[in-house]
């Protein structure tokens, strides 16, 4: 087994990452399947939430439903790195990919994560004018891009696949 700069192998490298994005995933994912049982404003006597009527709150349940689904792929994608055999053979292809699909899938539920957050926003405040909309949502997407531009850099150093 060879090792880098800092003493480590390729398997140590594979399960430090991989853990360490199952981790912020599955915060991801618990904090995503709350927000879909909480319902902004609450529900009626009928059970009905009462701004069903509102665009923002589509946007709210899609973006919430489109999260969760992305995350628990992106749970999964990682564990099985985690449980994976580590074979000689797997770090050339299948471990990469898999990988580079985590990470695709991470900065999918981290997306509709603020989108949901923005829609959540928007139902509560119930802004009237277009410049507040637009404020709300340059700000609450500069962490995506943030976060975007960290992942760019994260896979660019990893070989093609």
């Amino acid at each position: 087994m060879k090792h880098n700069r800092e003493k480590k192998t390729a398997e140590q490298l594979f399960n430090k990452t991989a853990q360490s994005c199952w981790t912020v995933e599955a915060l991801v994912a618990t904090v995503v399947y709350a927000a879909a049982h909480t319902t902004p404003r609450g529900n009626d006597s009928n059970g009905v939430p009462v701004l069903w009527h509102s665009s923002f709150f589509f946007t709210f349940s899609v973006a919430d439903t489109v999260s969760l689904i992305s995350s628990l792929a992106s749970l999964f994608t990682f564990l099985s790195i985690l449980a994976s055999p580590l074979e000689y053979q797997d770090f050339y292809r299948s471990l990469p990919f898999r990988l580079h699909l985590g990470f695709t899938l991470l900065f999918c539920p981290l997306i509709t994560t603020m989108l949901t957050f923005t829609a959540t926003i928007m139902l509560l405040i119930h802004p009237k004018k277009k410049w507040t909309t637009s404020l709300v949502f340059v700000v609450s997407f500069l962490p995506v891009r943030v976060c975007g531009s960290c992942s760019f850099l994260c896979l660019r150093d990893f070989p093609k696949v």
